[in-house]
């Protein structure tokens, strides 16, 4: 009745905050307000705030829960730096090797493409 048909279409997105919460709470437990009144004051739907009654004799906390998925972490691990010497020297060695895989793997495909354009009349590129 207080919304018309505007109340029935959808509902708000709106998220109470702890402070809120436990206002409505006190006021229902402490200061003895008619849930109805609660409801049309605050718009919310009386099992909501039986719940957060309910939650608050429990000890239970009000605070809004984060929903969805939660982020994916993204940073890049730390890295530490070697101790020794010979720590220094292995990191050094596993790079370069990787660097040298790659170098290999570049000079294959280069010497593919270029087999494959001898084998189509084209010229090899200068690039």
């Amino acid at each position: 009745q207080k919304y018309g048909e505007d109340g029935l279409r959808g509902t708000r997105s709106y998220h109470y905050t702890t402070a809120e919460k436990l206002k409505i709470v006190e006021e229902f437990t402490v200061n003895s307000v008619p849930l109805q009144e609660l409801c049309l004051r605050y718009d919310l739907n009386r099992s909501t705030i039986l719940k957060w009654v309910r939650a608050a004799r429990q000890g239970i906390s009000l605070n809004n829960k984060r929903r969805g998925r939660p982020p994916k972490d993204m940073a890049r691990p730390k890295k530490r730096e070697p101790q020794t010497e010979l720590e220094k020297l292995q990191a050094e060695n596993l790079r370069l090797r990787a660097e040298n895989a790659l170098l290999k793997k570049v000079k294959a495909l280069v010497e593919e493409q270029e087999a494959r354009r001898r084998l189509n009349g084209q010229k090899p590129s200068t690039n």
